[in-house]
């Protein structure tokens, strides 16, 4: 039986039903570029924005609380809404899912470009999410429906490099554009990449799903699905704001566990559910997205803990801290292609246990935290760079090739929603922990009580109160910083217990 026919862009269906078909091999440049473009306009469009938030504040004359809500909107809407984003492609068509969701995502976009006041701009920002999640998924899907195994790890590895260059290059472009134009300029952008990408797609991608799903897909695992990812999202994004459990959090928090019950009762049941449970059950893609929940988790804590240690002690302007981190992205760029070329040839373990060892020891590098910049901030940086360059394409490959290529847009999404979610958790522990460990430092130091406790605040260096104040900072960074150097080492291990040595 044919499970997964790709259909060529020109309307013939391949004779072989795999991703050996003949009709792909000139089409494959092609693919590749349509699915790094897409996925560029959905990671930048992350991090973008986040420079433009100061611009859109004055501009706008919206309040902190909302402005937040530019982000937070966008990751809520993704977060949740990629399983159903994933499985609509497996069931109805990954090129069909994938050109409606960068329709979505342009005509988002251009809203949110002619947004008159906040509300309207959060209310784009939300719908963009949604067409992201259709979008980002099938890019990974489509690679795997169009690449056989033997060559596919190294596609995913040019795909990872490119997005990660594009990525680490995409907040010096935003500045530029909304310095020399407007913040504007940000989301105007994705206009003309949008038309190259579905020109693409249109002349050379083909089309493929899941022949033996049949009849409706489950909305109610999706809606239950959504609940689930929706409350928890928004309950991190509640206690990282409030650095607390509060009430609002405790009950998002509630609501995530309730659905979940329910989604994994309504998926033992369905006859097709939307994520098949052998797939949990299924030692190699539950290792690879438990290591993706691990390694992204410590990946995000790092990039979270070290900007405050260079800018409030080390005194560096936020476009020098900018420069400090603009290595990983080009690193993880220039090696990916290498790492998944290793992953074909080697199989992804070993690449999967040293990165992620490579990752815990720059971590703990950082958590010494020396004086001289180079060995306190730069060097580290760099290791965990050539750490991670190691890890993102074999990774993504081991997770991808542990489903049927019939199951590639579920498989896709699950991974992308643990590397999302990997990343609030770890923020919000590590936030956490790192005010905590602040507060209780300076308790004794407090002379008046109203003095507020916030880490990564610290007085001038002529101050007095500095020297003592840093301390606690340096003290409160430092075993904060352990949590993401636990994280990477307990990646490691779950590369060695749990990914299988190529046969």
């Amino acid at each position: 039986m044919i499970i997964d026919r790709p259909i060529c862009p020109d309307g013939r269906v391949a004779l072989t039903g795999t991703s050996t078909s003949p009709c792909l091999a000139a089409s494959r440049p092609f693919i590749l570029a349509a699915t790094i473009l897409a996925s560029a306009m959905g990671f930048i469009d992350g991090s973008v924005v986040t420079i433009a938030l100061p611009s859109i504040e004055r501009d706008l004359l919206a309040p902190f609380e909302m402005i937040q809500w530019v982000i937070n909107g966008y990751t809520l809407a993704l977060g949740s809404v990629i399983l159903i984003g994933g499985a609509a492609g497996d069931r109805y068509g990954r090129r069909r899912a994938f050109l409606i969701g960068i329709a979505i995502f342009t005509v988002a976009s251009i809203a949110c470009a002619l947004a008159p006041g906040i509300t309207m701009l959060i209310g784009a920002r939300l719908v963009q999410g949604i067409g992201a999640a259709l979008m980002i998924p099938q890019s990974l899907a489509i690679i795997t429906a169009s690449f056989p195994k033997t060559v596919r790890g190294q596609a995913i590895g040019v795909w990872a490099a490119a997005s990660a260059i594009t990525t680490a290059l995409g907040p010096t472009l935003g500045g530029f554009l909304i310095d020399a134009l407007s913040w504007r300029a940000a989301f105007w952008i994705n206009v003309p990449i949008a038309c190259a990408v579905i020109w693409l797609t249109l002349s050379h991608v083909p089309e493929s799903r899941n022949e033996t799903e049949t009849g409706k897909l489950d909305w109610l695992g999706g809606v239950l699905a959504v609940i689930v990812l929706g409350a928890f999202t928004q309950g991190l994004s509640s206690a990282s704001a409030s650095s607390s459990l509060s009430l609002s959090s405790l009950i998002s928090f509630g609501v995530a566990a309730l659905a979940f019950v329910l989604f994994g009762i309504r998926e033992s049941r369905v006859s097709q559910p939307l994520l098949p449970p052998a797939r949990l059950q299924s030692r190699e893609f539950a290792g690879a997205n438990l290591l993706t929940l691990l390694l992204y988790g410590a990946f995000s804590a790092v990039l979270f803990l070290l900007p405050f240690d260079l800018i409030v002690r080390r005194g560096l302007r936020a476009s020098e801290a900018g420069l400090v981190f603009l290595p990983i992205g080009l690193i993880i760029g220039l090696a990916s292609r290498t790492a998944g070329r290793w992953a074909d040839t080697a199989g992804p373990r070993l690449p999967l246990i040293l990165g992620s060892a490579i990752v815990a020891w720059a971590a703990i590098l950082l958590a010494l935290s020396p004086a001289n910049l180079w060995l306190g901030a730069i060097g580290p940086v760099l290791l965990m760079a050539v750490g991670m360059a190691m890890v993102v394409a074999p990774l993504t490959t081991a997770a991808m090739n542990a489903v049927p290529e019939a199951e590639s847009g579920i498989a896709s999404a699950v991974n992308n929603a643990a590397s999302r979610l990997a990343g609030l958790i770890s923020v919000v522990i590590v936030g956490l922990a790192a005010s905590l460990l602040y507060r209780h430092e300076v308790q004794s130091l407090l002379i008046d009580g109203t003095q507020e406790l916030r880490f990564g605040i610290l007085p001038a260096p002529s101050s007095p109160a500095r020297a003592p104040l840093e301390a606690a900072f340096l003290y409160a960074y430092q075993r904060a910083m352990l949590i993401p150097a636990a994280l990477a080492g307990l990646a490691a291990g779950a590369g060695a217990a749990l990914v299988r040595p190529k046969t």
